[in-house]
């Protein structure tokens, strides 16, 4: 094995403490971590709640072999395009809506401009499986 050759030592002016230095960190920092419309984490869904969708879903389409292709390749679609923060937001209000809500107040889940954007991303999402997943 070789010995590396050795290199004289360069001495630089030390700029740790020049405001630039941080800076230019910072946009490193920043340029690494990519746009600020990244993907969504594909892997950040629960498996229980992947296999709560899929079981709902065949059980919704026959229980066939079929229906498990289709059910887990709309989950799996779901998941790209939505954090799974929100997909739990929308289910939960979605469930509560069809139970009644809270006391029977299901405009509480229903009305809130947040609510409605989470149950509509959710819907846009359902779209997009139906058409991928065939």
């Amino acid at each position: 094995m070789k010995a590396p050759s050795a290199r004289p030592q360069q001495h630089l002016p030390r700029r740790d403490h020049d405001p630039r230095h941080f800076l230019a960190i910072g946009l490193v920092a920043a340029l690494a971590a990519g746009p600020a419309h990244a993907e969504v984490n594909v892997n950040d869904y629960p498996t229980s709640a992947r296999a709560d969708y899929v079981i709902g879903c065949m059980a919704a389409n026959g229980n066939t072999r079929e229906a498990l292709l289709k059910c887990s390749c709309a989950i799996d679609t779901i998941a790209s395009l939505m954090p799974y923060s929100h997909y739990e937001q929308a289910e939960t209000a979605l469930s509560l809506q069809a139970g009644g809500g809270v006391g029977g107040r299901v405009g509480l889940f229903r009305d809130p401009p947040e609510i409605k954007a989470v149950i509509e991303e959710l819907h846009r999402a359902q779209a997009e499986a139906n058409l991928q997943c065939r």
